[in-house]
């Protein structure tokens, strides 16, 4: 298995929740509460369905919950729409996402690589984590962006290297399946972040990929 070192790079890519943030529990809760109006079952079922698919958009999960979930889980038949669970969830996240720990040695590593681009791609929303790594002065350290959704994973990166923000070789950090899968159809070489992930046997899974994995960005080092 080859060893990355993240000094090789001219591009280092993020995700946010479980690499750069320690915000999984933040959003797991938030997805529980937001759907507890359903009834518990519903939201314990929402919470499932995010761990299983982690990286994908809050906007595709409540979409999901509304049309599949909701239908079947549900022991209180509330109408709120995609926008009152997208509001709810944001007002849980938020206060989450501010205080939440930052990633051991992220600060050295951006001084140890000050010739490579840094960049946030993550299934957040864009407008909320630009916000927030404003305030947590963390924000100038991504000097190629930070992006997020509505945009898919696959949509970002495929847009920035078209237009040559990602230059390579270029490396993906990640915590979860759906990282691995837009890293690999872009081209990038991927290490997985174990510390903060919710994939569950996620060395199993690795070991059958051949995914190099390290506990956290402090490893990196």
């Amino acid at each position: 298995m080859p060893v990355f070192y993240a000094e090789n790079y001219g591009t280092l890519i993020f995700d946010c929740d479980g690499v750069v943030l320690d915000s999984n529990t933040v959003k797991t809760e938030a997805f529980y509460q937001a759907t507890l109006p359903f009834g518990k079952a519903a939201a314990q079922a929402m919470v499932d369905y995010h761990i299983a698919n982690g990286g994908i958009s809050r906007y595709k999960k409540f979409a999901y919950f509304l049309e599949h979930i909701a239908l079947t889980h549900a022991t209180n038949r509330k109408s709120l729409s995609l926008d009152e669970l997208l509001q709810a969830y944001a007002s849980h996240v938020y206060r989450g996402l501010l205080s939440c720990d930052v990633a051991p040695g992220l600060e050295l590593l951006r001084q140890q690589t000050p010739d490579a681009r840094w960049l946030i791609v993550s299934g957040g929303d864009q407008v909320e984590l630009r916000d927030v790594f404003a305030q947590r002065g963390i924000a100038t350290w991504f000097d190629g962006g930070i992006f997020g959704s509505p945009d898919t994973k696959d949509e970002i990166l495929a847009r920035e290297l078209a237009n040559s923000n990602i230059a390579q070789p270029a490396l993906f950090l990640g915590d979860s399946k759906y990282d691995y899968q837009a890293a690999s159809a872009a081209g990038l070489d991927f290490v997985f972040l174990t510390e903060w992930s919710e994939v569950t046997s996620w060395k199993t899974w690795c070991k059958s990929n051949n995914i190099h994995f390290k506990p956290n960005i402090k490893h990196l080092i």
